[in-house]
């Protein structure tokens, strides 16, 4: 028992920190290995090729999309030592280079007779229709897909179903089979010296959601993401040459203007030779 008057005293001890113990220096070093690492990120995209440079934009623009759309079997980054087209490590786009198959600058239509034009179209057209009969993710497609010639040149449709086929109902939203399917067309369309135009069609149904958005914006906004697609999968720079929006004035069953074949999104590639 504790005795009267007897005095407690209570003692507080005080840990003294050291400075090099704290965390600022953490961050400080932190940012810096991040702004290297950005830095050396910058200097390996500078030394890839264009296509690969090409890949790796449209995968950050649209990952789902690019995934979907470019070819599974394909590596997006060469680490290997072949030479990619245009030269190891070069910034020059072998589309624009003089390379055979591809445009060079200031090359005038005309170049190719008719009769060589139509030889590589219609190589083109049975690799498509191969395509379609042996690529089981395209097999569902094939009866949406009308490619024939035409006076102009080449013409390919993706031709809507009762049910949505290449773009969602009233939506330019395109569908994982249509990315395909684009995908597959552009690794052999941009072997073509041929330039290429997209158009977009619609029925006559008026759009329903309004808000002054009428099936002339449907249509153009389809045509254009069918070209985000294509140039994403390849095409070389510069060879799709307008992209077109029709709304409901060039319907395919003019005596049905309600009719689903009308909505659909059409690719022409135009002879460039004179007949």
């Amino acid at each position: 028992m504790a005795k009267e008057g007897c005095e407690i005293r209570v003692i507080k001890k005080k840990n003294a920190g050291h400075g090099h113990h704290g965390g600022a220096w953490k961050v400080a070093y932190a940012d810096f290995v991040t702004a290297m690492m950005a830095f050396f990120l910058v200097m390996w995209l500078i030394g890839l090729d264009v296509e690969t440079r090409r890949a790796i934009a449209g995968y950050f623009r649209d990952p789902t999309g690019f995934f979907e759309s470019y070819p599974r079997t394909k590596n997006i980054v060469n680490i290997n030592d072949t030479q990619p087209p245009g030269g190891k490590n070069t910034t020059e786009d072998p589309h624009l280079s003089g390379e055979k198959g591809f445009m060079p600058p200031g090359k005038k239509p005309g170049a190719k007779d008719r009769k060589t034009e139509q030889a590589e179209m219609e190589a083109f057209k049975k690799y498509l229709e191969s395509a379609l009969a042996n690529i089981p993710e395209l097999a569902r497609l094939k009866e949406h897909v009308k490619i024939e010639f035409v006076k102009e040149g080449l013409r390919i449709e993706l031709i809507e179903g009762p049910e949505p086929v290449f773009f969602k109902l009233g939506s330019a939203e395109i569908t994982p089979g249509a990315r395909r399917l684009l995908s597959v067309i552009a690794q052999e369309l941009r072997k073509l010296d041929n330039r290429v135009i997209v158009e977009g069609h619609t029925d006559s149904h008026p759009y329903k959601y309004g808000n002054g958005y009428s099936n002339w914006e449907l249509s153009t906004d389809r045509a254009n993401a069918a070209r985000r697609v294509l140039e994403a999968s390849g095409l070389w720079k510069g060879q799709v040459a307008e992209v077109r929006g029709y709304a409901d004035t060039r319907l395919r069953f003019p005596q049905n203007p309600y009719h689903y074949a009308n909505r659909r999104v059409t690719l022409l590639i135009p002879y460039q030779s004179a007949e």
